[in-house]
């Protein structure tokens, strides 16, 4: 039986287009925690914050997590998954978890370059790039204690996928 892996790490690291790509290659299902959670409430994330606020948008990203882990999946998840230590245990207790790390600049770049249509609100009211540098100062340590591979996520997503590949056939190997 193939573990799911999961992808971590903050918005802009690429983890769905990694993760789709990343489960063509491996012959993988995919699926997307955000994409579950808007799909089963009929909702956008602004509008379920905006409704429930992030206590209950958290709570629902995490049942969006065990609803979509499955063998032989690639999952991206939101980027404040980790905030929940339940999340981080259940991730690395199910599956193999990769953080796709990139430095604040470069994901301010590309969320400004390639905005979303329906962009999770503002965690900080504060500009992209401003916002960035905190999330990743907040969240680093959990993505770190969350995952089993570190993967530099700075690069093409093609050799984003190539190193996961990489370093989980060496972790089969072992």
């Amino acid at each position: 039986m193939s573990l799911p892996i999961y992808l971590i790490g903050a918005r802009g690291c690429g983890k769905t287009t990694v993760g789709q790509a990343l489960a063509t290659a491996l012959g993988y299902a995919f699926s997307d925690t955000d994409r579950h959670l808007q799909q089963t409430t009929r909702r956008t994330v602004a509008d379920i914050v905006a409704e429930e606020g992030w206590d209950g948008f958290r709570h629902r990203e995490s049942q969006s997590l065990q609803a979509v882990t499955a063998p032989a999946t690639v999952i991206a998840t939101g980027g404040g998954m980790v905030l929940a230590v339940e999340n981080r245990n259940y991730m690395r207790e199910k599956g193999q978890v990769i953080y796709l790390n990139a430095e604040a600049g470069v994901l301010a770049a590309r969320l400004e370059a390639y905005p979303e249509q329906e962009q999770r609100p503002t965690l900080t009211g504060r500009p992209i790039a401003d916002e960035m540098v905190e999330v990743l100062a907040a969240r680093d340590a959990l993505y770190q204690e969350a995952s089993h591979y570190v993967i530099n996520a700075m690069q093409h997503p093609d050799s984003v996928v190539e190193d996961i590949i990489n370093i989980l056939a060496l972790a089969r190997a072992s």
